[in-house]
């Protein structure tokens, strides 16, 4: 895929940014750049707006609703998106449970969750780490027993994104014990308001609630909310982290931070210091950023151009995974160098108006900073990833 040389997408590309300038909500754009966290509602509205136009499940199938975009177009898209400060699509419905749906639930279950998640008025959660688990996801000892028509769920799911906007969670629970702890894991669904659900949220160093862990206690659901066959939750989830782990890449929001930060870098603090810019030792490491991100895009587009439509990116999204979360912690450290070199300059009556602006920066950056932190962790450590790249990729 060489999406520089491709004449054909600019008209797209031109549709795309004229909606996110006319007719996305601007009052979402605004809190977004201002750093602060969306409400429930907030999120639901800029999702709704992207679902309305039918841009929201943007990788899905025609035949499920999708908009039937090439692959070259959907990666137009998420740029455009993410240069206009939209904010990054809640992954655990479209990108992530979604395909699990149109891939492998009934048609029953297909008609009952697949328009709310295509038209974002149906929030998801994903309950797959557990409490003393670590990376080691099928150590899992969340519980699906049946009883007749039902499955009783207990145990404490951890570090689950955006629940507190979620209508809905899918699980990975154990349905049975057998010697390869793979075999008895199961992929169900449950309401988040379903009795004996309790939601506990976990508040980050920066004051910000965007983690959660969730309690099930003699949680009962009707056994029809079990996607596929008993036991053959762990080969859905394989399915699934296919998706997740390559929709981190975000090109178009790092190409963003990048060209902020070096705006800052450009700004004269003080009439009488010099440009952060003209450092060497800054510049340097803006540099590598920059090659960074280079490859990291190479990288995805030779992964995107192995998948067939509808299909999954495999086990080489093992290695987007780490190069887009340590790009992006490399990027976020830049936030910080930045934050420090003005610090240390000092406020005078000679600060240029220029610098102010960007003095806003410092807060939202810092912010931003400690939330890549985890990106190395969750949805599979990179230890692990480096595992199964050399496993499965190499044939180690």
């Amino acid at each position: 895929m060489d999406m520089k040389s491709n004449p054909a997408l600019e008209p797209f590309r031109a549709n795309v940014r004229a909606f996110f300038q006319n007719d996305y909500p601007k009052d979402i754009l605004e809190k977004v750049a201002s750093g602060a966290s969306l409400t429930t509602a907030e999120v639901r509205k800029s999702e709704m707006a992207l679902g309305a136009k039918g841009w929201l499940a943007t990788a899905w199938p025609a035949e499920y609703g999708g908009p039937g975009w090439s692959l070259e177009e959907q990666y137009v898209f998420d740029e455009e998106l993410e240069r206009a400060g939209v904010p990054t699509v809640t992954p655990m419905g479209v990108i992530y449970v979604g395909p699990i749906v149109y891939t492998f639930a009934s048609d029953a279950q297909k008609e009952r969750w697949l328009p709310g998640t295509r038209d974002g008025s149906l929030g998801w959660a994903q309950g797959y780490s557990e409490p003393n688990s670590g990376s080691d996801l099928a150590s899992l000892q969340f519980s699906a027993v049946r009883d007749g028509d039902e499955y009783v769920l207990n145990g404490t799911k951890i570090w689950t994104s955006a629940a507190q906007h979620a209508d809905w969670i899918f699980l990975l629970a154990r349905t049975s014990k057998e010697e390869k702890k793979q075999q008895g894991i199961s992929f169900i669904c449950c309401e988040m308001d379903r009795a004996g659900v309790t939601l506990n949220p976990i508040i980050s160093i920066d004051g910000k609630h965007a983690l959660n862990s969730v309690t099930f206690d003699e949680v009962r659901v009707p056994a029809d909310y079990l996607i596929g066959e008993e036991g053959k939750g762990w080969t859905y989830s394989q399915y699934l982290l296919g998706f997740e782990r390559t929709s981190y890449a975000r090109i178009g929001g790092k190409r963003k931070q990048l060209a902020h930060i070096t705006e800052i870098a450009k700004a004269e603090p003080t009439g009488g210091n010099t440009r952060l810019i003209d450092d060497e030792a800054f510049a340097a490491k803006l540099t590598d950023a920059n090659i960074a991100l280079d490859g990291l895009e190479m990288t995805v587009l030779r992964v995107l151009s192995a998948v067939k439509d509808g299909g999954s990116p495999g086990k080489e999204a093992s290695i987007v995974k780490i190069l887009a979360t340590e790009t992006a912690q490399q990027i976020t450290t830049l936030y910080l160098d930045v934050a420090a070199a003005h610090g240390q300059r000092g406020f005078s009556d000679s600060v240029s108006p220029q610098w102010l602006d960007h003095a806003a920066f410092a807060a939202p950056g810092v912010s931003t900073y400690f939330g890549t932190r985890a990106q190395t962790i969750y949805g599979g450590t990179n230890e692990i990833q480096k595992n199964i790249i050399a496993k499965r990729v190499l044939g180690l």
